[in-house]
Order: C-alpha cells, then structure tokens, then sequence
C-alpha cells in the first residue's frame, strides 16, 4: 500500500478476509484429496479385512490439535485488529450526520448544509454519527466495507475513506418497513476542491430554502424532483395537476393546489395518490418552513 495513502476501512477488512478465505480453500482442499485418496486406498474391494492394530497416534493428534488452535487464533487477531481499526477515527475526520428515518437519508454538515446524498472529499476520513429518528436501520456501504446498525437513542458512528472519486450505492441494511427497499441513496465521492466548492455554496431566495427543508426532512429520498416515479410520486409538474387520490377508501380526481399539498404534508393519510402506498409518515413543520416549501413546489413546473 502506498504509504502516502489514508489506510481505509477496506485496507482493514479486505486482507481478513482473504486470510480467512485462503485458510477455508486449503483446508477444504486438504481434506477432499485426503478423503479421495483413503476412498479409493482402503475401498473394502482393495483391503476387505482391517489389519492394522492401531489405536491411536500421538503425534497426529497433538498436530490436529494445535494446527487448529494456531489457525483459530490467528483469525482472531487479525479480526480484532480489523475490528478495531473500523471503530478508532483518524484525527481530523470530517463529521457528518446520518438522520435515517422511514424512508429515506439526510445528511447534515458542521456549517448546516444538508443532502439526501453523502458528499465526502476523496482521501479524507469521513466519520458519520448515526441517528434513526424511528425504528431500526442499517447504515451498509459495500465498496468501503462498512455496516453498522442505527438504533433509536443509541449513539454509534461508522467512518471510511473514498480514495476515488465517484458515486457508490449506500443501502439500509436493516428491513425498516414497507418502503425498506427504496430506503437507497449515494455516497458522492469528489475531489477535495469541487467538495469545499459544494460545501460552501449555500442557495439564497425562499425557494431554495424549501428545496434545503426538503432535503432536511428526507422528502427527496422518497420524492424526485425530474419526473422520476420514487417511493411517491414525483414534485415535478404536481402543483396544478389533476390526479386521482383515494380518500377514505373513495377514489376521487383534484387539482393540486396549496391546500392539498399542505394537508398533504401534515395528514398524508387524508389524501393518497392513487398508486401508491400510504406510508408516508406526518411532518410537523414551522409555519415559514411549511410557506418556503409550498413556494418551491408551486416553481417545479
């Protein structure tokens, strides 16, 4: 490994992994010639009386029984010493916030910002505090090896490194509910100058404001803002549109307009689009958080 490189949680799990699976391949491979040869050695055809007088053999057995003993201690160490390289956090990690709630991420940083997507610097330890604001998640990133559980009041932090710039799937690990499989996000992964530019750009005007409240709240993780279908359906082209919502088990066709959207958001159950699932849980919003998010969709046209 370069040694100019930060050692990441896949520097730690991978060669533990190997050593084990490499172990297991000779181990099996061992055995099946053994067992092969003694099949076709003392088949009854071949030996069809037992001669040998044999009861035991000491050094064979204080092989068996330290040979394994070394292995399983071995995978111990390098275990524990993968394990607690994944739970001590280089210094100087960048923190962020995992919020986790059903069904979606958030994603908060020091200066406020906020995304339903994981943006990290390549090559900087990122530390991500976990916090489920319902029932149990799963914090599960593949390409860096990490997954940690996100219990409701229970501090727990998982941290790696993205030493290559590029989007990667982040899953929750955990099955959360009815909407579980869409619970699917990013980490975006961009070189250390387009992060700092991305960090520090901060949109200005109420309606960028309501697009931040959306993303606060993990609307987007569920809702898209391109006419992509989700979880639900999609804020572009909604405000003025005609769509069919059921409504105490009545179908019936509105127009979107302020009022809809708004008891949409505090009492989702009241009005669903027909299509979908009801499993939208209520959102207690401020009153100008409520305004500023009603003013942006009323713009995605």
């Amino acid at each position: 490994m370069n040694p100019a490189r930060l050692m990441s949680t896949t520097d730690a799990i991978d060669p533990v992994f190997m050593f084990i699976f490499g172990a297991c391949l000779v181990l099996l491979i061992g055995i099946t010639v053994v067992m092969l040869y003694f099949v076709v050695r003392y088949h009854r055809s071949r030996a069809p009386v037992a001669t040998s007088q044999n009861d035991g053999n000491a050094w064979l057995e204080a092989v068996w029984i330290v040979l394994p003993t070394l292995l399983v201690l071995a995978m111990f160490y390098y275990g524990w010493a993968g394990y607690l390289s994944l739970r001590n956090v280089p210094a100087g990690a960048l923190e962020v916030t995992a919020t986790a709630r059903q069904w979606s991420w958030s994603f908060s940083y020091a200066n406020g910002r906020t995304s339903p997507k994981l943006y990290v610097p390549v090559g900087k330890a990122v530390k991500v505090n976990l916090v489920s604001l319902d029932v149990i998640h799963g914090f599960f990133l593949p390409a860096f090896r990490v997954k940690r559980d996100i219990v409701p009041g229970m501090k727990n932090y998982a941290w790696f490194v993205a030493n290559k710039a590029g989007s990667y799937d982040l899953f929750c690990s955990q099955y959360c509910g009815t909407g579980h499989s869409a619970m699917i996000t990013t980490v975006e992964a961009l070189p250390a100058a387009a992060f700092e530019e991305w960090l520090e750009k901060v949109p200005e005007g109420a309606e960028h404001h309501g697009h931040d409240i959306l993303e606060k709240y993990g609307c987007l993780g569920c809702h898209s803002e391109d006419g992509t279908v989700k979880v639900g359906p999609s804020f572009k082209g909604l405000w003025g549109k005609s769509v069919t919502v059921v409504t105490k088990g009545m179908e019936r066709t509105i127009t979107v307009d302020e009022a809809y959207l708004r008891r949409s958001i505090l009492e989702p159950g009241a009005d669903v689009v027909k299509g979908f699932p009801a499993i939208m849980p209520p959102f207690a919003l401020k009153a100008e958080e409520l305004g500023s998010v009603l003013a942006y969709l009323k713009g995605l046209k």
